[in-house]
């Protein structure tokens, strides 16, 4: 029993099979098949290609459910309409091959957990070209047959490799957000400290002049006392520098004052584009700030105030010529840095465009090698554990087909012992298999959508390819809205041979 649902089976071989009656499904029977171990994988790639075979695992409703994707990913359609029992009555009843083991116990866990971590780093592969606007082909380039333990080993270097390039790309774009930030502090804050001291030197010579012009007998004493005054009891202020986000600049310069009580003086000035972020990385609008302040307990409050905010803080001097000499430096120093990112996002996008050539053939062989292994874990072994017992259905003019298919995987594999396979009577509803092409396939899967018949009853799908398109007419009975489909389907059969060649990455 299961769950049949998949996709259709076009029959184009010519007089390999008996003319299919339109109106009923295939004549559908339960099989049993003993392959020897050494040639199950390769038996089960074969009958996969060939599609006309459902495996059953009837150990438990759930476990059916489990395994219904993988098996459904690759081995076609059987339209199937479990038996009308209770769900109750389908567990009593039924009696598994691997009745006694969870999924996690059967004999292929582990190659099943291989697959997934695999398809996992094809998944990283595939976000990284994205980001990096590159396409993978949807065409598989090359037929050529993959080790599927070299591809492995391969896909776990390219792995490490990408996660490496990411980290040093990550850690030197972030240094280089930083020096640009750095170097905006050191301009915008220079033109503050500049402009402070032409203004305070404007002031001192204004104040000379006026004192020389108004000269007095007391005018030297002063100017002397004046000089002689102690240097060690002028106050000296501090100060910080940073950028802080341009929305937060008002609250910050309120804490600032009420944390200081006063005793503090904040210059801002905006950045003209907004910068990004080193710790976010994300574009934001950005304001320089330096603020001034006498004392340690308020240098304290100070740089609490700046982390609580989110501000960057950079160091910076008040010598002029020392901040020219860091500008300089600083400047080489993102030229250098903006060289070595370019060569590292340039390594990078190699790796990504040599991924991309085999990415195709690399999940096709990921998602093949995983549904096999789903497929194996439904099978039991015997007492000898040499043979793996397979039961499944099949249609009635597909038993050559199979018989040759396990004959091609007993040779291919090398095996001394060739596959059984047995006809079984019984009694349980066979899953309903109706043959199509690529004209019935469509209407076929819109009788589908509402149900699907059970075993031998007559088929909707016939009738639906007249009196769809009749409805639909009717529904739509507009010329321009009927041109632009007809022009629609035109295109599309135009390109029928180049989009049919296109491995499709969605399994639904």
């Amino acid at each position: 029993m299961g769950d049949y649902r998949g996709l259709n089976v076009r029959r184009d071989r010519g007089g390999c099979c008996p003319p299919t009656d339109l109106m009923r499904s295939e004549a559908m029977q339960l099989v049993r098949i003993i392959v020897p171990v050494e040639s199950a994988h390769l038996t089960l790639s074969y009958l996969g290609d060939l599609g006309l075979f459902q495996f059953k695992d009837v150990c438990r409703i759930f476990n059916a459910f489990l395994v219904q994707f993988p098996v459904v990913l690759w081995f076609p359609s059987v339209r199937c309409r479990i038996m009308n029992d209770p769900i109750s009555d389908c567990l009593s009843d039924s009696v598994g091959l691997n009745a006694d083991k969870s999924p996690f116990q059967r004999t292929y866990a582990n190659q099943i957990k291989r697959c997934g971590e695999m398809a996992r780093k094809l998944r990283l592969f595939k976000e990284q070209m994205a980001k990096a606007g590159i396409s993978h082909s949807e065409m598989v380039m090359t037929q050529t047959r993959i080790d599927f333990d070299e591809m492995e080993i391969k896909l776990g270097e390219l792995e490490a490799e990408l996660i490496e390039v990411n980290s040093n790309n990550e850690k030197l774009q972030r240094s280089y957000n930083e020096l640009l930030e750095y170097m905006l502090v050191l301009k915008k804050a220079g033109e503050f400290f500049y402009s402070a001291q032409s203004s305070a030197t404007a002031q001192q010579r204004e104040i000379e002049a006026r004192q020389i012009g108004d000269g007095s007998l007391d005018s030297p004493l002063l100017l002397e006392q004046e000089m002689l005054t102690d240097p060690s009891k002028q106050v000296k202020l501090g100060f910080v520098s940073g950028l802080v986000p341009k929305e937060k600049a008002m609250a910050f310069e309120r804490i600032l004052f009420r944390a200081t009580r006063g005793n503090m003086y904040l210059r801002q000035a905006a950045v003209d584009d907004p910068v990004i972020d080193p710790i976010s990385g994300e574009k934001i609008a950005k304001n320089v700030f330096v603020v001034f302040y006498s004392g340690e307990r308020a240098k304290t409050k100070i740089l609490k105030i700046c982390e609580a905010f989110g501000a960057n803080r950079y160091p910076f001097t008040d010598d002029i010529g020392k901040q020219m000499q860091m500008i300089s430096e600083v400047s080489g120093k993102i030229t250098e840095l903006k060289t070595t990112i370019d060569l590292g996002m340039l390594h990078r996008d190699n790796i990504l465009k040599n991924i991309s050539h085999q990415f195709e053939q690399w999940n096709n062989l990921v998602r093949t090698e995983k549904a096999i292994y789903h497929t194996l874990n439904m099978l039991s072994l015997d007492v000898t554990k040499k043979c793996l017992v397979a039961e499944g259905w099949s249609p009635v003019f597909a038993t050559s087909q199979i018989q040759d298919a396990l004959q091609r995987a007993t040779y291919d594999s090398n095996s001394q012992v060739g596959s059984i396979f047995q006809v079984l009577h019984t009694k349980e509803s066979p899953p309903t298999y109706f043959q199509t092409n690529k004209f019935t396939s469509a209407f076929q899967e819109i009788v589908d959508a509402y149900g699907i018949a059970k075993y031998q009853e007559a088929n909707p799908g016939v009738y639906t390819i007249i009196t769809f398109p009749f409805l639909f007419a009717v529904m739509f009975g507009d010329w321009g809205h009927g041109m632009c489909l007809l022009l629609a389907t035109l295109l599309l059969i135009f390109r029928e041979k180049k989009l049919s060649s296109q491995v499709s990455s969605h399994l639904f």
